[in-house]
């Protein structure tokens, strides 16, 4: 009997095991579409959130296409814009059954409620298939003249994807004129709605409208009216339009001042853009001056916001400085970067600050940066060190305040401030030869603290050049030629080289041995072809005529000039224009990663132009590789 049970028991489990694998082998899709035929209306609707689910983390859930579509024909409002959403994803790969879903979106276009209006003429604008238009036609000419305001806004939009799709049967049943007459329309959501509508189908390569005068009033009457992404959609028309005369140029800012107060950054930011651009045509001083101070309060409040807004905000504040640069120099304290900013946050308040400095609040500024060079992230103590370079070398009245505070960093002893300190240090000397000399002492006494090749470097060149400020001149390049086998980096073998050579033609009779001694240590043990062929050539110069040595190696050499960090005219004068955008981010041109403007520009896909063009190395590679899809839309990005 004992046998028998067991035997039974796992014929039991047998069959469970081959329930189990059916199941399997049938999937999550069996499932669902059991759930989607399921008698129960609740049971269904959650199968079809399953399936959006899926279809979200990219599942493939095409195979239950028309199980889906048996669910159309409810009146839950959710479900119908779920089935909706399934259908536009899938509309392109299952063309044919897309056309048994028209009835049903006919008969919810004509719908009492505008919801499921609105939501039937906006999935059938955007399902992109050929077949459907013949059956768009005449529910989008009624939602364009629908009572309800909100179906007349989607509606709108709705011709700029049939013009995309087919221009012949946009015009031919009057669909643009539609759109053209909807600027006049009471409801300032559908204008804006047909601003954008139209400027797409512009964007697209038709001349379907221009801006004019009475509508630019219109516009500004409407901006006031509408919500925050409408007001971007009216501001960006605007960017297009050019005044008639100065006194529109006037009239046009007066009205824009206002958006300036918004709370969104990016209505803000393309106000920003309007004003920069008109207030060319604006001949008075006291406009420029009241509209220049209008813009300072809300650029200032941008910096209070998320950091990613911020770094948004100080990109395109970089920019307008180089067009407006007294524009926030009285603000120098805004940009002092706080203990908790983001360090991309930190890097842009640094250029905004050097960019805003002026010779009147240099000390304060050199004290912050001091204060930022004591940090431990060692990317941004060289960026601050940086600036203080960059300061000294713009100002002359701050070169000594900034030369002590170098000292004072370098006395610290804090191995990679020292690095970059020493470095910028001799890049002022440069700039201001003949004084300052005194600071070579202080990196002498310092010496063992500088150990990267670009500092030591530095460092050597100073030794050479003042070497007959340096009682113990001797010394120290008596020690670094004993080690010059040492060194890794050609940089300091020739600029050790060059220093000895330099000492000795200063000071002959106490620098024989050592300039002999390194030029056959150079000559005939260093690996680097660079550095001998250097020691080959010193050595003949030398012996041939001294006195042509001297007049080459002692030669009086250009001063350092101030870094030109601005962008060059043309490409300013691009990212302006899109203040606000993502080329204002990247301070790149739109038409360099957005394919339409591109191709209107004549730069090809695959070869477009980098700013180097403008004469400037681009910060950010963001050129579109060759292989991108023909046709594929403009990019409309904006913070």
């Amino acid at each position: 009997m004992m046998n028998a049970a067991i035997q039974t028991r796992i014929a039991q489990l047998q069959i469970v095991k081959a329930k189990v694998l059916a199941a399997l082998r049938k999937g999550e899709n069996y499932e669902l579409k059991t759930e989607l035929n399921s008698e129960y209306k609740e049971r269904r609707k959650e199968a079809v959130r399953r399936v959006i689910a899926n279809m979200t983390v990219g599942k493939d859930v095409s195979g239950l296409f028309t199980d889906v579509l048996k669910n159309m024909h409810t009146d839950d409002l959710e479900s119908k814009k779920l089935i909706y959403l399934y259908l536009i994803n899938y509309a392109k790969t299952q063309p044919d059954l897309v056309i048994l879903a028209i009835n049903t979106f006919v008969k919810d276009a004509e719908d009492s409620n505008p919801l499921i209006r609105a939501l039937a003429i906006r999935t059938m604008g955007c399902l992109q298939v050929q077949e459907v238009l013949d059956y768009l036609c005449d529910p989008l000419r009624k939602c364009l003249s629908d009572s309800n305001p909100y179906v007349r806004k989607t509606a709108v939009l709705c011709v700029a994807k049939v013009y995309d799709l087919n221009r012949g049967i946009a015009d031919e049943n009057g669909f643009v004129e539609a759109v053209r007459n909807a600027l006049g329309d009471v409801n300032m959501m559908v204008v804006s709605n047909a601003m954008s509508a139209l400027a797409e189908m512009n964007s697209m390569g038709g001349d379907v409208w221009r801006l004019e005068p009475h509508i630019v009033s219109r516009l500004l009457t409407a901006v006031n009216e509408c919500v925050e992404w409408g007001q971007i959609a009216i501001l960006e028309a605007l960017i297009e339009y050019e005044p008639r005369d100065e006194k529109e140029a006037e009239n046009i800012c007066e009205r824009l001042l206002p958006r300036l107060q918004h709370a969104n950054g990016s209505v803000v930011l393309t106000t920003v853009r309007l004003l920069l651009k008109y207030e060319r045509y604006v001949k008075r001083a006291d406009l420029l001056a009241q509209f220049a101070k209008k813009m300072v309060p809300p650029l200032i409040t941008l910096l209070s916001s998320e950091p990613e807004i911020q770094f948004v905000a100080l990109r395109n504040i970089n920019i307008i400085l180089q067009r407006r640069p007294r524009l926030l120099s009285k603000e120098i304290r805004v940009f002092f970067c706080k203990y908790n900013d983001p360090i991309y946050v930190k890097y842009e308040k640094v250029e905004v600050l050097v960019r805003i400095c002026s010779e009147r609040n240099s000390e304060p500024l050199l004290n912050e940066l001091k204060e930022y060079a004591k940090e431990v992230d060692v990317d941004f103590v060289s960026c601050a060190v940086n600036a203080i370079g960059r300061l000294a070398i713009r100002f002359e009245a701050a070169a000594e305040r900034a030369i002590a505070v170098l000292e004072e960093l370098v006395q610290m002893k804090v191995d990679y401030c020292v690095q970059t300190c020493v470095v910028v240090l001799c890049d002022i000397l440069r700039r201001y030869p003949g004084r300052f000399e005194a600071v070579v002492t202080t990196l002498c006494e310092h010496a063992d603290y500088i150990n990267a090749p670009e500092a030591r470097a530095a460092y050597l060149w100073a030794l050479g050049e003042y070497s007959e400020h340096i009682p113990s001149v001797a010394s120290l390049l008596g020690a670094a030629v004993d080690s010059l086998l040492e060194e890794e980096d050609a940089c300091v073998q020739l600029a050790l080289v060059n220093a000895c050579v330099k000492y000795f033609l200063k000071q002959p009779q106490r620098a024989q041995a050592l300039v002999l001694r390194a030029l056959q240590t150079a000559s005939e043990k260093c690996a680097n072809p660079d550095v001998r062929d250097r020691a080959y050539i010193y050595w003949r110069l030398l012996s041939a005529d001294p006195s042509a040595a001297r007049t080459v190696v002692l030669a009086e050499k250009p001063p350092v000039r101030p870094e030109n960090s601005s962008l060059p005219e043309p490409l300013l004068e691009e990212l302006v224009n899109e203040l606000g955008c993502v080329s204002s981010v990247l301070q790149q041109p739109a038409r360099q990663f957005v394919y339409a403007r591109a191709e209107r520009a004549g730069v090809p896909r695959g070869d477009a132009a980098t700013t180097a063009d403008y004469g400037t190395q681009a910060a950010v590679d963001t050129t579109p590789g060759a292989d991108a899809a023909v046709g594929e839309p403009e990019l409309l990005i904006s913070f």
